[in-house]
């Protein structure tokens, strides 16, 4: 088994898919790495620093800052995933409700991608709304409407 995965690690390697041997991919794949949700980032954070801040509770596989791809900008909110879920508890102790870059930042466990629908997770398009047509309901338009006598 661990052959496979040397085998498949450099695979992806060479493909550029994964960017070291011990990466994301196969650190969940075993179930080892914890990741982080981090709340309340100031739009001056990087990942880097956000990295370095986190490094000190343990080793941090990746740090990721979440961007609005429209204004290029940081959302105010990324995760950081560690090597055990010892040291991702001990960042979450320790970092929940402390200052970075001026800003008090929120430690939480993060949770799983909720897919939209049934399409793989795309939303469904439904299209304009149908328009709405306004009955009347008074009296006199409802004696207009009665069939006249002869």
């Amino acid at each position: 088994m661990a052959a496979l995965a040397r085998i498949g690690g450099r695979h992806l390697k060479s493909t550029g898919l994964i960017n070291s041997p011990a990466s994301l991919f196969f650190t969940q794949r075993r179930g080892v790495a914890s990741k982080l949700f981090v709340g309340g980032l100031s739009f001056y954070t990087t990942e880097q620093g956000l990295s370095e801040a986190f490094s000190q509770c343990g080793q941090v596989v990746e740090a990721q800052i979440v961007m609005d791809r429209v204004s290029d900008r940081s959302k105010g909110f990324g995760f950081v995933t560690f090597a055990s879920d010892d040291e991702a508890q001990k960042a979450l102790m320790e970092l929940n409700g402390q200052q970075l870059n001026g800003r008090v930042i929120f430690v939480d466990y993060a949770k799983e991608k909720q897919s939209f629908g049934g399409l793989g997770g795309l939303p469904i398009a439904r299209g304009p709304p149908e328009p709405v047509l306004v009955a009347a309901t008074t009296s006199e338009t409802l004696k207009s409407d009665e069939p006249k006598p002869n």
